[in-house]
């Protein structure tokens, strides 16, 4: 039945992509998985406490299956706290709460049908289906992974989607190369464009 293999198909890749979040913290010093990187904050240990919070809420209260564990209120990370670790909660804590979080997301995934009811209060058509929370759940997974490989590779030029095919990337000399041929390219490009 096809329902049942798109929610398969769609489970498999948000697992993957998990996997891909936290790979990108492996290595790292506690001071690297926390700094901000970009003007507005963005850091990985903060992508991670992000999606634990956003898929605990979609895969819970959305279809009445709360988390077992508290969580901020709905409209509560309006100040951004979702998206950075304090000093005081620490990388194995916040790691773990993603895990947890996967556990009761999978959970709820294999409970119900791909066409179960769920209730989103904030969207435009709240009234919604399991499928609906799998990709947008999907998508904002996929989003957050892409900003951790751009993270990391400010970090230490580590790129990749995932972990078994790391070995196949660009040693630092042919990444550095071909960096220079794109740098060229843009100058020339602005050199000769018209003003």
């Amino acid at each position: 039945m096809i329902d049942e293999f798109a929610k398969e198909y769609l489970h498999h890749d948000l697992r993957t992509l998990r996997a891909t979040v936290l790979w990108k913290l492996d290595g790292l010093s506690e001071y690297d998985v926390r700094r901000p990187l970009t003007a507005t904050g963005t850091n990985l240990l903060g992508l991670v406490k992000h999606l634990s919070i956003m898929e605990s809420r979609y895969f819970g209260e959305v279809f009445g299956r709360p988390s077992p564990e508290p969580l901020p209120r709905w409209d509560a990370d309006d100040d951004g706290t979702d998206m950075w670790a304090s000093e005081h909660e620490t990388r194995a804590e916040i790691v773990d709460r993603y895990r947890r979080a996967w556990e009761h997301s999978d959970a709820t995934i294999d409970a119900l049908a791909v066409d179960s009811p769920g209730h989103v209060p904030w969207w435009p058509r709240p009234d919604v289906k399991l499928f609906n929370i799998l990709v947008h759940v999907l998508t904002e997974t996929s989003r957050h992974a892409g900003h951790a490989d751009i993270l990391r590779e400010q970090l230490d030029g580590s790129t990749g989607a995932l972990a078994e095919y790391a070995h196949l990337e660009p040693d630092p000399a042919t990444r550095e190369a071909r960096r220079a041929t794109i740098e060229r390219a843009a100058r020339a490009a602005a050199a000769g464009a018209p003003r």
